[in-house]
């Protein structure tokens, strides 16, 4: 048998068997979220800065014939070079790519890249800084493909000066991963992704679920796809992160249907819960996750809680760890930049600089003009959030 007609077969087989785990097997996290009863309202306090453009700074600027769309950010371990990329169109074609120097303060005009970048179509990429075990640090983008879904990357070695050309990973999915994690002091890194089930067959109308890939050198090849979390509509969108006590993992998910959804895992990733639903203070899409220096979480999102009142706008959400596993609605939210095209924002990047300043980018209609979509960064403390929430 050919070597590839074996790896098609292992892969079959494996995932076939995952795929019938995918509801069994859970630990004690099952018993997560019984705390509170759903909120279906949001009752905590939302602090606008939207209108403080002295935060902003345009990335991309839009213009009556150019739409900039769905960007993903990566700060490097210097505490000050960010990367950012971003799709032409709405989830358009890959290609464009753009350095700071300064923590997001300025950016450099479009990066050189491969010509092969712009064959990724129908993509909302992401951009990630992985270290091999050997301590090798390389910086990733990737692109996934609407349905039926086709996950490719490209990487650099030294430092974003140089790039390779876009390559398949094997792997299947329609949003590229917002999240990969580092297990087993460096030796393993995680992704998850979304995709539409039964997993053999991929149907446009099948069950959707997340599933998960695994890399022991640094990023450059992957295993098959697992199957670990069934959810309730297409597009997940999965943000992982890792409980203060390390002991637990927290995926929270997008929801076409209704609120968002979350699951947790204590073995590692190995199980997850079954999802549950989020408060309406958590509901959004393409969720992205950071603690703040004093321990607490940070989620942005594009807000689609019906009963939001900042309903479309790109918001974030600051509360802690246990909030989230226990239905609480948090502390407080805030509105981060306002959509002048309703709910076509968000798929942001975020970043926490050394002095505790958090870099938020999305793709927006900024103004009420004719120019289409920019990306466009915006910046802020919890404390100085704090004094504001104090003061209303």
């Amino acid at each position: 048998m050919s070597l590839i007609k074996m790896r098609s077969v292992f892969r079959f087989a494996s995932l076939a068997f995952a795929f019938c785990c995918v509801d069994g097997g859970h630990s004690n996290a099952s018993d997560v979220a019984a705390d509170h009863p759903l909120s279906k309202t949001i009752s905590i306090p939302t602090i606008d800065i939207s209108h403080e453009t002295s935060r902003h700074t345009i990335v991309a600027q839009g213009t009556p014939e150019i739409y900039q769309g769905h960007p993903c950010t990566v700060l490097l371990p210097d505490g000050k070079t960010m990367f950012c990329t971003w799709s032409i169109n709405h989830a358009g074609h890959l290609g464009p790519l753009a350095r700071s120097n300064d923590g997001g303060k300025t950016w450099t005009g479009l990066l050189e890249v491969p010509k092969n970048w712009t064959e990724v179509t129908q993509t909302t990429p992401t951009i990630h800084y992985l270290v091999d075990p050997n301590g090798i640090g390389r910086i990733f983008v990737f692109g996934g493909q609407d349905f039926p879904g086709r996950l490719r990357q490209a990487y650099s070695e030294d430092g974003g000066v140089t790039w390779t050309p876009m390559k398949e990973t094997g792997l299947a999915a329609e949003c590229a991963p917002k999240t990969i994690l580092s297990f087993d002091d460096g030796k393993r890194l995680v992704m998850w992704c979304d995709r539409r089930g039964p997993f053999a067959a991929n149907r446009p109308d099948a069950a959707p679920y997340i599933w998960e890939a695994e890399s022991l050198d640094g990023g450059l090849t992957w295993s098959p796809e697992r199957p670990v979390v069934r959810t309730e509509s297409r597009w997940g969108q999965p943000a992982v992160i890792r409980s203060p006590d390390g002991k637990q993992l927290l995926m929270v998910l997008r929801n076409e249907n209704s609120h968002s959804l979350f699951s947790v895992s204590d073995d590692e990733g190995k199980s997850w819960s079954k999802v549950r639903p989020l408060p309406a203070a958590l509901t959004g899409h393409r969720p992205k996750m950071l603690y703040a220096p004093d321990g607490r979480l940070v989620l942005v999102m594009r807000d689609t809680a019906t009963t939001s009142k900042t309903l479309g706008h790109f918001v974030a959400w600051v509360g802690t760890y246990e909030d989230i596993v226990s239905n609480r609605q948090g502390q407080y939210r805030i509105k981060l930049l306002h959509s002048n095209a309703g709910w076509d924002c968000g798929y942001s990047g975020l970043e926490l600089l050394p002095d505790g300043t958090f870099v938020a980018t999305t793709y927006i209609k900024y103004r009420p003009d004719e120019n289409k979509h920019s990306v466009v960064t915006t910046r802020f403390n919890l404390n100085d959030i704090d004094q504001k929430e104090a003061m209303q």
